[in-house]
């Protein structure tokens, strides 16, 4: 009987190239994702922004078609209106969801956020009627560090501003 076996498996030359290999796409991929999680945060306050804009419009066209009541019943909520629309207590009241975010007065704050202050949609009733309500979203604080962009990808290079 031969006493030698042929054995299979990697050398160590082999296995040292595929770990280099995976430290190398790691060291590209994880910033990558890093940046994913700010634009994500940064892209939902966008969007709640976008979603007080169509409720409030919503509220204002169902208080013109009932011919400008003091309140709105919207799916089973009452919005108590001012000038037109809704209050900044009752905003909030309009949108089916607001997940993710805290809610007080008219402001959403992003949980989660480095700067909650900074990563919010606030919303103010006008004070005459006639003027549409204010609604600013600002998404200054939902990003770690700002970073220079060129053509949409970021180049590495910290933003001054």
């Amino acid at each position: 009987m031969d006493s030698k076996r042929m054995q299979g498996g990697f050398t160590l030359i082999e296995l040292v190239v595929v770990i280099t290999i995976l430290g190398i796409l790691a060291a590209f991929a994880i910033p990558r994702f890093v940046s994913l999680e700010v634009e994500a945060r940064s892209a939902a306050t966008e969007a709640l922004g976008g979603s007080v804009r169509s409720s409030s419009a919503l509220s204002h066209a169902l208080w013109l078609a009932q011919g400008q009541p003091a309140t709105v019943s919207i799916e089973g909520q009452t919005i108590n209106m001012t000038n037109g629309y809704p209050t900044n207590a009752d905003i909030g009241n309009t949108l089916s969801d607001s997940s993710g975010f805290t809610f007080a007065a008219g402001t959403w704050t992003k949980d989660g956020s480095t700067t909650p202050a900074n990563c919010s949609v606030a919303y103010t009733a006008p004070a005459t009627a006639g003027n549409p309500p204010g609604i600013v979203v600002d998404t200054s604080g939902c990003e770690r560090t700002p970073e220079r962009r060129t053509n949409g990808r970021p180049t590495g290079r910290p933003c001054l501003r």
